[in-house]
């Protein structure tokens, strides 16, 4: 037998006896992964360490022993969508703690879990009261759900059947003072419309902000370079600014949406002046 095909053999039988310990562990040592994707992480990179300082071993051994745990987990992992039995094998099954209200001490026991350690796992889950809680189950991968009693869970529009506007996500208008354009326009602003929103919040112009965010309500939040330009004694002026700017940005999308066309120069002709009355007033508010 050649110095290759021993390699590949001990790598096998390496490889589910790794496997057989870390299933004799329990689930609480390989948090957020399978039992397979834990031991080649480990092993890989004992074969990588080795492989730098082991001289006396030949190149072509360490580089057949890397593809043999490279590929393991890939075959598994197809093996494992075809079988279920497969699958219960390698990755265990889950592990039901909590029931009915009522702690399953053998079930702690069969996962080597503590009190302690299952007080930590449910504060994590923001259940902080055993009392509150209806069912908790370990996972495959180590980590617990939990599922609150339906009296202890948080009320929520739905429950009242309140109708409420559905969100869509938020998006990033403003990046070290450049205005994301297609990001406003998508939400349907406008930059003057936006610039009243800062000023508003503090800010003198587009330059003064680090990072703006628009979610799909409207609501603007502004973080600026320097966070005492938003101190109220100078906030005053630029709130007389930014009701100003907002009001030229309305009267531009009423401009905008109406088909009257008397009512469309109307608006237009008192958006150029609110921007002349905003021309004359920025030496004033920049004292």
């Amino acid at each position: 037998m050649n110095e290759l095909s021993i390699v590949l053999i001990r790598g096998l039988v390496g490889f589910f006896l790794m496997l057989i310990l870390a299933r004799m562990m329990g689930k609480k040592h390989i948090t957020d992964m399978t039992y397979y994707e834990y031991i080649v992480g480990i092993s890989i990179g004992s074969i990588a360490a080795e492989l730098t300082f082991g001289t006396e071993v030949r190149m072509s051994n360490f580089i057949v022993g890397m593809i043999i745990w490279a590929m393991l987990p890939v075959i598994i992992s197809q093996i494992e969508l075809k079988s279920f039995r497969f699958r219960k094998l390698t990755e265990g099954k889950t592990t039901i703690l909590i029931q009915d209200g009522k702690i399953l001490e053998k079930n702690l026991k069969k996962e080597s879990l503590t009190v302690d350690e299952l007080m930590i796992h449910l504060r994590q889950n923001n259940a902080f009261k055993l009392s509150e809680i209806e069912t908790a189950v370990m996972e495959k991968n180590g980590q617990i759900s939990v599922m609150k009693k339906s009296d202890a869970e948080p009320l929520t529009p739905k429950y009242v059947g309140l109708v409420v506007e559905q969100e869509k996500h938020p998006r990033i208008v403003i990046i070290d003072g450049n205005v994301m354009e297609k990001s406003l326009t998508n939400y349907g602003y406008t930059k003057d419309w936006l610039l009243g929103e800062i000023l508003k919040q503090g800010a003198r112009d587009f330059s003064d902000v680090f990072l703006a965010q628009i979610d799909s309500m409207g609501n603007v939040y502004v973080d600026l370079y320097n966070d005492r330009l938003n101190m109220p004694q100078i906030k005053q002026k630029l709130l007389v600014a930014a009701n100003i700017k907002q009001l030229q940005a309305n009267l531009v999308n009423f401009s905008l949406q109406t088909e009257n066309q008397n009512a469309k120069e109307m608006y237009q002709t008192y958006a150029k002046q609110m921007d002349k009355l905003m021309e004359e007033m920025a030496v004033y508010l920049k004292e």
